[in-house]
């Protein structure tokens, strides 16, 4: 045992100790901030990730350019795999897979706006074909990463170590336009994502030339009309309202409501289809293929018996109007997609509001516009924040630029003035140089030059010492000094500098631009509308979750009789709600700490018959761990008090809760350990005899007491919440519930032995228990403990 190894641990009192917890703390962060900064971030100076900049770069330093507009011809392409390899072993030690996914990228039409290398092989497909190996594709740089890297060798960026410091790298590339905009970016890192459009170049560079010219002062409004919105590689139509757009800018953040594009053939007897030729970014002519595969022929879902109402629906509303669909995309036509309706006589507008409302053919782009900012911190931005650090960041460059060239015209003119004094003295430098053991000292001495134009003389040709030659020197000596003026000029004079900026963008705008490829015009979004007959029903729903509907209001057919319902061995009526057929069935679900969920189902998508119905829980998509707890049916204008043991409460209209996900949505608030109550109606709700709207709340306690109070005094909230506190409660009591009314509530409870109880309480009782909201309230002496409250007029 005493020969066993041991670990030398630092003891809790070594000033140098570090625990496993700051340990795992640093090196997590250390970890977070290299993905965000190093691999998943774009930079607002110059669009580009840390792979996509050394792509660049590489690609540059190997001579694969594709020829400037200026005529000279452009390298020839390589091997994906020269280019990958030249990355990896200089600047990106990381897998070989994420360079050349990286570089395949840059190389599509269809996922950039401006392709920044021009790829020549299978470079992938909008349907999601994965390029070929390396060894098999080509590329070289495109024409427009002239805007990147012209000017990199001018001392505009800063150069830092690579990875084992054997050369160097740029920090970031000499934009000379604002690519991070131009062809956006998307990207996952820790703690932060990124998902920035592409957009328009002549847009953006005027964009940029309207707020340098401005000095920043353009307004918003003009700002939006500069730049409408994104420009899609793939076209498309934005159908968002301006405004959606301009708070997505605004804040940098927002979702944009994007349509495919089509045009109708007409064909031979009559005969139309429908043929789209733009998809919305991310939509691929598979993934609507596959969509409408999914709807017209769908599969049983996992624990399910048969197929859903909603399946079953979608599937005949698709098949009514639907008879083929097929996929005739070609070299000739990027996007080709064939529907060929059931019938001619339907409805065009029909047949296209149903697909877009069924498949991506209309369909969400985010905008989440998170990047590195000019000053290293990743942050989300807003369009104007971009485009003025952009402009702070090529301000910058240009004065760099500036700076490096007056050094080399001023180390020319320099040169020049020294040949020029020796061709004044050409004979007497002559003999200098034959005599003299040290002629460099000799010349300096002589006629008083540097050591810089001494060496120069001394390496200077015979044939330029020629009369000729004397005349080339003033001739460059006068552009020279016309030169350094101008650059002093810019260096001096930020009003000078502007003018520069401006008449850059707009000359390499002139040289790139092209056409808007997305259209931008608001539309309302497609709705698949399912025809349901408005007829009165009713909506039984039994205490384990089993929903069924009956034709008509049971209390009209029961004569005044209470109506009897038949249910499973063990359950029992929960409510039936008298509403119609177009309203709406409200499920509340409750999790723990998680809050209240709100699920929506259609009454018409509810099962009729006299049987037992269906589990609620096969029409939505319930969360683990959630429980159902209350259920109330009625139209999209009735109004409910919603309120929660813990004492609080507001009111909502069954519009504000509804939701188009089967997921549902969360909507209220409760606190540790609290339920919800049952819901109570307001007003709005129909029936053989509706209730009128409720002018006070009873709130009652577990522990027999109740408070009432004018409605008035409760809160609308359209966006869900907590509320306000409803009733002033003791330590260990909750709030057994809350009913709105107008003349009369019911109080239920349990008695001894666990018997159930209720009593009726009329208006003069309710009375003696008024008060303001937020009160104890009055001891109700009833006799058993509450449970309940609910109610009756």
């Amino acid at each position: 045992m005493d020969d066993q190894p041991t670990l030398d641990l630092p003891s809790p009192e070594d000033p140098n100790a570090l625990t496993l917890a700051d340990y795992a703390q640093t090196a997590y962060l250390e970890y977070a901030l290299s993905v965000v900064k190093g691999r998943a971030l774009p930079d607002v100076s110059d669009g580009q990730k840390p792979v996509q900049r050394r792509i660049l770069y590489s690609m540059s330093r190997m001579g694969l350019g594709f020829g400037g507009t200026n005529g000279t011809v452009g390298a020839k392409p390589v091997k994906s795999a020269r280019v990958v390899g030249d990355v990896l072993g200089r600047f990106h030690p990381h897998s070989d897979q994420a360079a050349y996914d990286a570089l395949v990228r840059m190389a599509q039409d269809f996922s950039q706006r401006y392709p920044l290398v021009d790829g020549q092989g299978n470079f992938g497909s909008r349907d999601g074909d994965g390029a070929a190996a390396m060894r098999y594709t080509e590329a070289r740089l495109a024409r427009i990463t002239s805007l990147l890297l012209d000017e990199i060798d001018e001392g505009t960026v800063d150069f830092i170590p690579n990875y084992d410091g054997s050369t160097e790298e740029p920090r970031l590339l000499p934009a000379r336009l604002p690519f991070v905009l131009l062809n956006g970016a998307s990207g996952i890192a820790v703690g932060l994502a990124t998902e920035i459009p592409s957009h328009n170049l002549r847009e953006i560079a005027d964009a940029c030339v309207a707020l340098i010219k401005s000095n920043g002062k353009l307004s918003e409004e003009e700002l939006l009309q500069i730049v409408p919105g994104p420009d899609y590689p793939g076209g498309a139509q934005i159908i968002s309202s301006a405004s959606d757009i301009a708070d997505a800018y605004r804040t940098g953040r927002g979702s944009l409501k994007v349509r495919a594009r089509w045009k109708i053939e007409e064909l031979a007897r009559g005969q139309w289809q429908l043929v789209v030729n733009e998809l919305p970014p991310g939509v691929s002519t598979q993934k609507v293929l596959e969509e409408i595969e999914e709807i017209t022929n769908p599969k049983i879902k996992t624990g399910k018996k048969a197929l859903s109402t909603e399946q079953t629906n979608m599937k005949a509303a698709l098949l009514s109007v639907l008879d083929a669909v097929r996929d005739e995309s070609s070299k000739d036509a990027a996007v080709r997609l064939v529907f060929e309706p059931k019938t001619s006589r339907i409805s065009q507008e029909e047949f296209i509001t149903t697909l877009l409302a069924q498949t991506s053919l209309e369909s969400s782009s985010s905008i989440n516009m998170t990047m590195v900012g000019i000053d290293g911190k990743p942050v989300q931005k807003s369009l104007r924040q971009m485009l003025n650090e952009w402009i702070a960041f090529r301000e910058i460059t240009v004065e760099k630029r500036s700076k490096h060239r007056l050094g080399k015209v001023l180390d020319r003119i320099h040169i020049l003035e020294g040949r020029q004094l020796v061709l004044l003295n050409i004979d007497e430098v002559i003999a200098i140089i034959r005599a003299a053991d040290d002629p460099k000292a000799a010349l300096i001495a002589r006629f008083h030059l540097s050591e810089r134009q001494a060496e120069d003389i001394l390496e200077i040709r015979l044939r330029q010492l020629a009369r000729l030659e004397a005349i080339k020197i003033e001739q460059e000596l006068k552009g020279l000094r016309e030169e350094q003026k101008k650059l002093e000029d810019i260096l001096g004079n930020p009003a000078a500098l502007r003018r520069l900026l401006v008449k850059e963008i707009e000359a390499d705008a002139k040289t790139f631009e092209d056409p808007r490829r997305t259209l931008i015009q608001a539309e309302k979004r497609a709705v698949a509308e399912v025809r349901v007959v408005d007829e009165p029903v009713t909506v039984i729903v039994s205490q384990k979750g089993w929903v069924r509907t009956q034709k008509g209001w049971v209390s009209e057919r029961a004569n005044g009789a209470a109506p009897e319902y038949s249910f499973k061995s063990g359950d029992a009526l929960y409510a039936a709600f008298e509403c119609r057929s177009v309203d709406t069935l409200l499920v509340f679900g409750t999790a723990k700490d998680k809050g209240v969920r709100i699920y929506t189902v259609a009454v018409a998508a509810l099962p009729g018959g006299r049987g037992d119905g269906q589990p609620v829980t096969t029409l939505i998509d319930l969360d683990s761990g959630t429980q159902v707890a209350h259920y109330f049916a009625g139209p999209a204008q009735a109004r409910l008090l919603i309120a929660s043991s813990g004492g609080y409460g507001f009111i909502a209209s069954v519009e504000n809760m509804m939701s188009r996900q089967r997921g549902g949505k969360a909507f209220i608030d409760v606190g540790e350990g609290e339920q919800l109550c049952r819901p109570s109606l307001v007003g709005g709700a129909g029936g053989a005899e509706p209730m009128p709207a409720a002018t006070h709340v009873a709130c009652a306690s577990m522990d027999g007491r109740i408070l009432t109070f004018e409605i008035a005094e409760l809160k609308v909230l359209p966006k869900g919440g907590r509320g306000l506190t409803l009733m002033d409660l003791e330590p260990k009591d909750t709030l057994a519930g809350a009913a709105a009314y107008t003349r009369s509530v019911r109080i239920e409870g349990i008695g001894r032995g666990g018997k159930e109880r209720d009593e009726t309480l009329e208006i003069r009782t309710l009375n003696n228990a008024r008060g303001t909201r937020a009160r104890k309230g009055s001891d109700g002496k009833f006799g058993f403990k509450l449970t309940g409250v609910s109610r009756v007029q």
